[in-house]
């Protein structure tokens, strides 16, 4: 049976570039790929026809001659060992392995990797998060071997460039049609061979130890905010660049402030007798004590605002507010002498009608109009 033209099976131009070739056979090949595709043999020929297409016209000398005799010309080149044709060229196994390498996470890597980066986490209080603060903290993190700089060598050089993986850390290896990526077994994926590694690391380049680091805090951090510390992580393969530590900030919780964003609020207890007559409290702030005036008549959970005595958060802007919620007591382990003066007290507010109590009025009025909507006698 005669072969499909190769432009046709591409679906390009025969005046396609290497660029649009590549885009074509990429777009094909995971459209087909037989692990796309399983029990599909008329995919898997698909797969293998869009490969050989690709094999052919990204090699210059062989789309040369296809150009000029077509199959018969290809085919008479390799049986003249013109071009090694036995098999998948080198540009399938190049172009295939970037494209496997896109549906099953792979890739090769380049040159030695960056440290890890390291999470920490740091509790604070309220007054430290908000007036900033300097913490120590003591971490076992993989630091850089001092005797060979990290390089895992005897003589503190770095070591030289594997043979067998030319630095890159993985070698492909061709099963079929199949180009896989693994771990190079001489060097077990570092990229360098350690022919006489560095008695101290043991050629690791890296030791464990704990360090102790001083963090600065700035002031008006939140739980969840993070300091970074550039440097302070996980050193880097064969003097590569050391990773990062990220410090995590959580804020404890407040025996009287809660925090949102930058409003700090609070409960406020007063008496009833100043709850009634109006007065001045004293009310605690992050930096002091201030004076909050409650005027005559406040009633449960009025909130007073305070302005300026929150927090300024670490974003910059003016500093927030601290609102504060009264909280009316209810007296308790009265004597008989506050009894009967509560009493009279009592007498007298409800001799003077609804102007004494108005949302008790308003509430009896609401209640009376239900039960005669909705409660027959």
């Amino acid at each position: 049976m005669s072969k499909r033209d190769h432009y046709e099976v591409l679906g390009v131009d025969r005046t396609a570039g290497e660029e649009e070739l590549k885009k074509a056979y990429r777009r094909l090949a995971m459209k087909y790929h037989p692990d796309r595709n399983p029990e599909d043999h008329t995919a898997e020929e698909r797969f293998k026809e869009v490969s050989e297409a690709y094999d052919v016209l990204s090699d210059p000398g062989r789309r040369s001659i296809y150009d000029q005799y077509g199959h018969e010309g290809l085919e008479r080149a390799s049986a003249a060992g013109a071009g090694g044709f036995g098999g998948f060229g080198a540009g399938f196994g190049d172009l295939f392995g970037d494209v496997f390498s896109e549906i099953f996470g792979g890739g090769r890597r380049a040159g030695p990797r960056r440290g890890a980066d390291l999470r920490y986490r740091i509790e604070l209080t309220l007054e430290q998060a908000a007036a900033g603060a300097t913490e120590t903290i003591r971490i076992p993190s993989l630091s850089s071997c001092s005797a060979c700089g990290g390089h895992g060598t005897a003589d503190g050089r770095p070591a030289p460039e594997c043979h067998t993986c030319h630095g890159a850390g993985q070698v492909r290896v061709q099963q079929g049609f199949f180009v896989l990526q693994q771990a190079c077994p001489t060097c077990r994926g570092r990229g360098a061979a350690v022919a006489d590694p560095c008695a101290t690391c043991r050629g690791s380049g890296q030791l464990r130890r704990d360090k102790t680091l001083e963090v600065r805090i700035p002031a008006g951090v939140d739980t969840g905010d993070r300091v970074r510390l550039t440097g302070e992580g996980e050193p880097g393969e064969r003097g590569a660049p050391p990773g990062d530590l990220y410090v995590q900030v959580q804020v404890r919780p407040h025996e009287l402030f809660e925090r949102d964003g930058s409003d700090l609020y609070c409960s406020v207890p007063v008496s009833f007798v100043v709850a009634a007559l109006g007065g001045t409290v004293e009310v605690p702030t992050l930096s002091g004590r201030a004076k909050l005036e409650i005027p005559e008549g406040a009633q449960n959970g009025k909130v007073f605002r305070l302005r300026g005595l929150g927090i300024k958060s670490v974003r910059g802007g003016a500093p927030g507010d601290l609102l504060c919620s009264v909280v009316v007591e209810t007296p308790v382990n009265l004597t008989r002498k506050q009894r009967d003066l509560l009493r009279r007290l009592g007498e007298a507010l409800e001799a003077g009608g609804s102007r004494h109590s108005p949302q008790t009025s308003s509430w009896l009025d609401k209640a009376r109009a239900f039960f005669e909507a909705h409660i027959k006698p």
